[in-house]
């Protein structure tokens, strides 16, 4: 109401009525507001946001949502990848050349996204003028917003190019160290030791005993991260004005609109809990032991 008064003048009655019959305030009982809040979820009605008023928060939350899920979704994945790949090799050759890129891995990881991502668009697009600097797609060549075709999708990949690669960069780290150590506890595993003592060729060795039982919890920590990519990556989505979840939850916040900020966070726990829940029915199919009954 105190930014409605500074903007536009003093409010009369009668709009405050219709502002709370917009926003769905009323004289009801608390008990009678919960039922129906759960009633409007079930039905996808999630309010009405009152920074980008009259849009709805489920449209405004349907629209970021996909550029989260390409942009983020995909770099979390090759993250996992390349992590788990180079933590295994680096697990398998402990102790050589190879298990030297620990130590830059392990910094990797400590690197904030932020600061990453601005050095990033300082190097890369302000001085090199290389990538971007904002957005998701070019405004200039599609003026009239997004629309389906090769010159739109190559523009939104040459945009998600730095974004993405801050992601993979920053989190590849913690897969990597991971890895590595449970590779390296999983070698000296009973299972292991008499595969090598039968004359198992390395490659089978590396890939069916050591490595698919030493990714077994890098697969189960892959699950949750995979639950919060619904949120996006806040404050690199922020720097790089890339328009998903992130910068619409950083829009909510610094706006004050609860109706938006409260439909992003149902979304994410939702996401999380559906995650969750997959990989614990995805880790009976990879894990014999989960299913065993002993």
């Amino acid at each position: 109401m105190e930014k409605i008064m500074r903007r536009g003048g003093e409010i009369t009655p009668a709009m405050e009525n219709s502002i709370d019959i917009i926003f769905g305030a009323d004289d009801s009982s608390m008990w009678d507001q919960y039922i129906t809040y759960w009633g409007n979820i079930f039905r996808g009605d999630l309010g009405v946001s009152s920074s980008m008023f009259p849009a709805e928060v489920s449209s405004l939350i349907g629209s970021a949502l996909p550029w989260t899920l390409t942009l983020v979704g995909t770099a979390t994945i090759i993250s996992f990848i390349l992590g788990v790949l180079i933590g295994a090799f680096a697990g398998w050759k402990r102790g050589t050349a190879a298990d030297a890129l620990i130590p830059g891995m392990t910094l990797l990881q400590s690197v904030p996204y932020f600061w990453l991502a601005l050095i990033f668009v300082s190097v890369f697009s302000v001085s090199m003028g290389i990538f971007p600097i904002i957005g998701g797609y070019s405004f200039r060549d599609f003026p009239g917003g997004p629309e389906l075709s090769w010159a739109f999708i190559s523009s939104v990949i040459y945009h998600g190019l730095l974004p993405a690669i801050t992601i993979i960069i920053a989190s590849v780290g913690g897969w990597v160290l991971g890895m590595r150590n449970m590779m390296v506890s999983t070698l000296s595993e009973d299972y292991v030791v008499t595969a090598e003592a039968k004359g198992l060729r390395n490659s089978r060795i590396f890939i069916w005993y050591a490595g698919r039982n030493a990714a077994l919890p890098s697969m189960a920590a892959f699950g949750i991260t995979l639950g919060f990519v619904v949120a996006g990556s806040i404050v690199m989505e922020q720097v790089f004005s890339y328009p998903g979840v992130g910068k619409l939850l950083m829009t909510a916040v610094s706006e004050k609109d609860f109706a938006l900020m409260q439909g992003v966070f149902l979304v994410i726990t939702v996401t999380v809990l559906l995650a969750n829940f997959v990989m614990d029915m995805i880790y009976g199919f990879i894990d014999p032991r989960a299913r065993s009954n002993v």
